[in-house]
């Protein structure tokens, strides 16, 4: 038995353990398949994939009914998860200033042919909107063996009567709101919005902002002459510099000006701007207050805008943003390391549950190639790094290990079935009746 079978399965276990009883044990052999990469060559279809891991016909059976109508959660095996990764006291929270990281995220599972899916995301490539199965993934911060991960917390589904990226982000911005910890920070891209976080009142949270972003200070702009209007909003705060109409617009100077070296040898630059409000707030004791740093990365060729109602130092800014990345790899470790960017599944329940699965797949494909020794690919492979792709080339092709002591809870749930419909039989799809109105 290869040693890299031992980890993964004592990972995948204390997942599926707490599930139903035949159920967990199902689920044991759908999460193998995901992890060793078996719907790569099957091209994504589900029953070839499974079949290929010599669990044989009715465990194949099995994994597919306790997968796409079992009773369970994500967010069981969510919580099972972490439990793991906690015991294992490898991974840790990156703390900044006592505070830790909370990245939040949506993703798409691109399905444009697949009909009555009402939900839409913007593709870069076709340049408009496709059909996708949209989730919002919420993920702390930490590191394992001095590699930064994400660990995935909870996964949140479109509304059933609101199916737009909108509704989503307003949705899981509401949910951050009233969960975050005391020593936590949200950290949330540009597509999230001040605005919305406002109105979600997120009590604390670092954002990034678009280029050509402005505020206002939190008074009342200086009057010019006693003629006109007078100001009813404070002066505009212009971060960076921009141009309209051929004339370039200076940046507003910052209240104060920093810069510190990396390990690297690179020297970062950051410009500060202290007690803000949004451009369509006015000045008020109880406005929602936020400070805008400008931080200059030569390794970059635009700087970093981003902004926070918590009193941090620039360098906390920095680096607390920066660590919001692990959270991009997730959907990349799901979709393509596992082979899951092509789905067949239709039914309303499990076209979701494929891509909660998936990324869940991702993470214990992460964490768990951080959690032990590297593996080369080859001969060529002189610096391996711990990545889940090197990680899954090592599981690719190997069997479900049939040999593996389970617990006793792990088991198959002897049901009388003898009398129930198989195969083809059993599906519940019935003719619809066209009744004729005869006018």
């Amino acid at each position: 038995m290869p040693p890299i079978i031992e980890p993964t399965m004592s990972a995948l276990i204390e997942i599926v353990t707490d599930l139903p009883i035949g159920t967990n044990r199902a689920m044991l052999h759908f999460l193998w398949m995901l992890v060793t990469g078996s719907l790569l060559p099957h091209r994504g279809a589900l029953f070839p994939a499974l079949q290929s891991t010599g669990i044989g016909e009715r465990a194949v059976r099995r994994a597919w009914q306790a997968f796409h109508s079992g009773m369970w959660q994500i967010s069981e095996l969510m919580v099972a998860w972490h439990s793991y990764m906690q015991e294992q006291q490898s991974w840790q929270p990156r703390r900044y200033e006592n505070y830790a990281a909370l990245a939040i995220d949506t993703t798409p599972f691109w399905r444009p042919k697949l009909q009555g899916l009402r939900s839409k995301y913007y593709n870069s490539v076709a340049e408009k909107a496709l059909q996708a199965v949209i989730l919002g993934v919420t993920a702390r911060i930490g590191e394992v063996n001095g590699k930064r991960i994400a660990l995935p917390q909870s996964i949140l589904r479109v509304h059933p009567k609101d199916h737009s990226e909108k509704a989503l982000k307003q949705a899981l911005l509401k949910r951050i709101g009233r969960t975050l910890d005391p020593l936590e920070i949200m950290l949330a891209d540009a597509g999230f919005g001040l605005k919305a976080c406002h109105e979600a009142q997120v009590e604390r949270y670092l954002i990034r902002l678009a280029k050509n972003t402005t505020a206002r200070g939190n008074y009342l702009a200086y009057a010019a002459s006693k003629r006109g209007i007078k100001p009813s909003k404070g002066p505009r705060i212009r971060p960076l510099s921009r141009k309209y109409k051929e004339k370039e617009i200076p940046p507003t100077p910052s209240d104060a000006t920093c810069s510190w070296q990396l390990t690297t040898g690179e020297t970062i630059t950051a410009h500060s701007w202290y007690d803000l409000v949004r451009p369509d707030v006015a000045p008020h004791p109880q406005a929602d207050l936020f400070d805008i740093f400008a931080i200059i990365d030569p390794r970059y060729d635009k700087p970093l805008l981003v902004a926070t109602n918590v009193k941090l130092q620039a360098q906390t800014v920095h680096a607390l943003y920066t660590d919001r990345w692990p959270i991009e790899q997730l959907p990349l470790a799901a979709k393509h390391m596992v082979g899951a960017h092509r789905q067949f599944v239709f039914a309303a329940e499990t076209r979701h549950r494929l891509p909660e699965l998936v990324i869940l797949a991702g993470s214990i494909l992460t964490c768990l190639a951080a959690l032990h020794p590297k593996m080369p690919t080859g001969f060529w492979d002189r610096n391996p790094q711990p990545t889940p792709g090197r990680l899954r080339r090592a599981l690719a092709g190997l069997p479900f290990p049939q040999s593996y002591p389970l617990p006793e809870r792990l088991r198959q749930k002897k049901s009388v079935t003898d009398h129930l419909p198989k195969g083809i039989l059993a599906h519940r799809r019935q003719k619809q009746t066209i009744e004729v109105i005869l006018t």
